[in-house]
């Protein structure tokens, strides 16, 4: 990708961005740490090496500080949720939930945390690139810290500072690719949404470090 638009992309190092850049990215983090609460829906594509593509759909739910929870209607039933301290990831097939702490996570979906805790793109990223796509702008960032579960997270931004879209690259060069629709932010939200609570028949399964 980064190749496809070389002409139309701009390198930033985080030291010297140009006052348009910092500009958009102040208002992003404007909208989003502004927010107590947001939801929207969600479509999720992820791609790996000789697998085949593969493409869910559901509710995101998130809460400040940390709190989200991933309501898949395709696969129905499952789902990923986080209560601030920990992750759990059920899948019906294997009637089991993954669970480990927030902390230590290396699901592609922890970079999506951030969103609705302070979002800072010059704390948490080293670099970007910017191109247009119609009037929206993708915004390309390489992360601080090498060791992290993911290479790059781009996202797509429209006029209004809305994020429509992400695409987080993994270590791996695996992609998930996030599309974002319905968006509202400060919603009410139950505390029990974020409660975790066990599928019947299901068994909880530490996750490896």
């Amino acid at each position: 990708m980064i190749l496809r638009f070389a002409l139309l992309t701009l390198l930033v190092p985080v030291a010297t961005a140009s006052p348009s850049l910092d500009r958009l990215l102040h208002a992003v983090e404007q909208r989003y740490n502004g927010a107590r609460s947001l939801s929207l829906r969600f479509e999720e594509t992820y791609t790996a090496q000789r697998r085949p593509h593969q493409t869910e759909t559901g509710v995101l739910s998130m809460q400040k500080p940390g709190r989200m929870f991933w309501d898949y209607r395709n696969p129905a039933g499952k789902f990923f949720l986080s209560d601030g301290k920990n992750l759990y990831l059920y899948t019906p097939d294997d009637h089991r939930v993954e669970k480990s702490p927030l902390k230590d996570s290396e699901d592609l979906h922890a970079p999506l945390a951030f969103l609705l805790g302070k979002l800072n793109f010059y704390k948490e990223f080293r670099s970007f690139e910017t191109h247009p796509e119609g009037e929206n702008t993708w915004i390309s960032a390489q992360p601080n810290s090498d060791s992290l579960p993911y290479a790059q997270v781009e996202f797509l931004v429209t006029p209004q500072n809305q994020i429509r879209k992400v695409r987080v690259t993994g270590q791996d060069r695996s992609t998930i690719d996030y599309s974002f629709s319905e968006e509202r932010l400060n919603p009410p939200l139950s505390p029990t949404v974020f409660a975790f609570r066990l599928p019947a028949g299901a068994e909880v399964v530490e996750a490896d470090r």
